[in-house]
């Protein structure tokens, strides 16, 4: 995850950043010119919060493919020298990404400009993954001596060969060079030691053995802790005590709760919860609101608070609801996922609560959105509108679409219209179900995205079931 810097939601360039629909419509408006400048904007500078599930690449293909664009810019980004020194995938992914999408659209361009980063660049290994979708057998294997030469035939190149064809994301590649008598050798012996790599890790366990008991299970839990920070063993060790607890050892796990050192107080809180214990809520509230808790022990109160599907849990959210802190946070969207019509109050409060004070991406925001779709709260549509056109997240864009449809009555006419061009197909199968057909464009696009061979099933399927007999205006 990394903040990006997007541009404001009423500028093209800001719509093609969010991967709105209305980025698209907007670009094919523009000047060409101007349009293909946003465009690779967006693609050289991935304007993603979280690149590794947020989608673009499709959108952005599209889009190149509507404009005609060239593939000059993305080729000095690929090629350029800091290729060599900033070598993370978030830098050249989405660019590779496109041009995935580009060569199966047939764009030759996109699937010779793949073969030659996936020879030299950094970011080889995606490369060869998006032609392994795409490329036929005599591309492939032109790539092979020049991928097979990154590992020098020394024990450390050896490993690292081994690693490259036992973590493949795409194995076709590999498999297909297996078969050539010329590296068939070296390659099987990779498998192989991929295959004892994993056995070896299989024999080193690091966790608990049988017949721990309750104590050792909690000393385990706080262990190494300061060798390896951001660890989170908790969860480990609360299942752990799933399997060693029993009736006489409920006090003793009591008292870790209660104050025992954090990551042990973190799993025996967790395996409370887990179980719906009388006296967990109290102890979460306890862990969650003392002044001298830490962050992490905060954290995983919270979250085993949030695990929990009791009537009691959700009767204590309807208390804790109101506070203004961490606490009344996680009790809303409790019961935004978990309440009643009788909370419909609550849980619109806390989504304007938390947009006027941490803006329309924060965290928080994603529950209280599906919450306030669930519950059905019509006057949240001015706030879920407000989420829709601002959040740089896509994902929550959708959520925000989907709570519209259920609470804004001119969702159909209006936000509906242009999701059928958002970047994500979640979005774009809930628009092929709603978007009104008056609109000229919308039949159009529901034909455009039923011929689309990149489309996926799911928004196919949506948007057939718009083509029946009882859908003349399609």
């Amino acid at each position: 995850m990394f903040d990006p810097d997007i541009a404001p939601s009423g500028t093209l360039l800001g719509l093609l950043q969010r991967g709105r629909g209305d980025g698209t419509l907007h670009a094919l408006a523009a000047p060409r010119a101007e349009a293909l400048a946003a465009l690779n904007d967006s693609v050289l500078r991935d304007p993603r919060r979280d690149w590794q599930v947020e989608n673009r690449s499709l959108y952005y293909a599209r889009l190149y493919m509507q404009l005609d664009g060239g593939l000059e810019e993305i080729e000095r980004h690929l090629f350029h020298p800091d290729d060599r020194i900033d070598t993370g995938e978030e830098r050249t992914g989405l660019a590779l990404a496109v041009l995935g999408h580009l060569a199966a659209y047939g764009r030759d361009a996109a699937r010779l400009l793949l073969r030659s980063y996936a020879a030299v660049g950094s970011n080889w290994r995606w490369a060869l993954d998006e032609l392994a979708l795409r490329d036929d057998d005599a591309g492939l294997m032109t790539l092979a001596p020049a991928v097979l030469a990154r590992f020098p035939d020394t024990e450390e190149g050896r490993a690292e060969l081994a690693a490259a064809v036992r973590d493949a994301f795409e194995p076709r590649p590999w498999r297909l060079w297996a078969e050539d008598p010329r590296y068939g050798v070296r390659l099987a012996a990779a498998g192989e030691q991929g295959s004892f790599d994993r056995w070896q890790r299989q024999l080193r366990p690091r966790g608990p053995r049988p017949g721990w008991s309750v104590t050792e299970v909690l000393e385990w839990a706080e262990q190494d802790l300061d060798l390896r920070p951001g660890e989170r063993r908790h969860i480990a060790a609360a299942r752990c005590l799933a399997a060693v607890v029993g009736p006489e050892d409920r006090p003793e796990v009591l008292r870790a709760a209660r104050s025992g050192p954090d990551a042990a107080r973190a799993a025996a809180l967790h395996h409370l919860a887990e179980r719906g214990d009388p006296d967990v809520l109290d102890l979460i509230e306890i862990a969650a609101v003392d002044p001298v808790s830490s962050e992490s022990l905060v954290s995983a109160a919270l979250a085993s608070f949030e695990r929990m599907r009791s009537v009691a849990a959700v009767e204590r959210s309807r208390v804790w609801a109101r506070r203004q802190d961490r606490l009344g946070a996680s009790a809303a969207a409790m019961l935004a996922r978990r309440g009643a019509k009788r909370d419909t109050e609550l849980v619109l409060a806390a989504l304007r609560r938390t947009v006027r004070e941490a803006g329309p991406d924060a965290d928080a925001l994603w529950e209280l959105v599906d919450g306030a779709g669930r519950l059905g709260v019509g006057c949240a549509a001015p706030v879920l509108r407000h989420i829709y056109r601002e959040t740089s997240s896509s994902h929550l864009r959708g959520r925000a679409a989907g709570a519209l449809a259920v609470t804004d009555p001119g969702f159909a006419a209006g936000f509906a219209v242009e999701c059928l061009w958002d970047c994500e197909e979640t979005t774009r199968e809930l628009a092929a179900r709603h978007a009104a057909t008056g609109d000229d464009r919308v039949v159009e696009q529901l034909r455009r995205l039923a011929a689309d061979p990149a489309e996926e099933a799911e928004v196919q399927t949506a948007v057939r079931s718009r083509f029946g007999p009882d859908a003349s205006a399609v």
